[in-house]
């Protein structure tokens, strides 16, 4: 199915440059620049869209080999197209995010905080039948 859809992109880019764009890297930056460059010369729209697509395949096929490069593609500007399509990476041109702490989420269960201004012998639900559920 790979080589079968990046044929059609081929084809399809030969015959008008911005929809291949689109196919690639979605409406953004890219798509209006190849729209100006196809408008201001039909060959400089092709040459950009073509620089797309290889750019696109090759950061998909290194993808699946388990090699990431290092910097970003010159004059892309669409993260699909410099991942190659396999989304945002942790650590990709950013810094990781922090790890949280492990531990209970919520605090403590229902029971064992008083609710409202009521007596400390009625507690949350636990005396209306519904028991002790709880966060975790």
């Amino acid at each position: 199915m790979g080589v079968c859809a990046a044929v059609c992109l081929v084809i399809v880019t030969i015959f008008f440059p911005p929809l291949g764009v689109w196919a690639v890297a979605g409406c953004g930056i890219d798509l209006f620049i190849n729209i100006c460059l196809t408008i201001l010369g039909y060959f400089p729209g092709h040459i950009h869209a073509f620089y797309l697509e290889y750019v696109y395949y090759d950061r998909k096929q290194q993808a699946r080999e388990g090699h990431y490069p290092p910097r970003r593609a010159p004059g892309i500007y669409s993260d699909k197209v410099q991942t190659g399509g396999q989304g945002y990476r942790q650590g990709y041109g950013t810094m990781a995010p922090p790890v949280a702490a492990a531990g209970p989420v919520g605090g403590q269960p229902y029971e064992s905080q008083p609710y409202g201004n009521q007596p400390q012998g009625n507690q949350g639900y636990g005396n209306q039948g519904y028991g002790n559920q709880g966060y975790a």
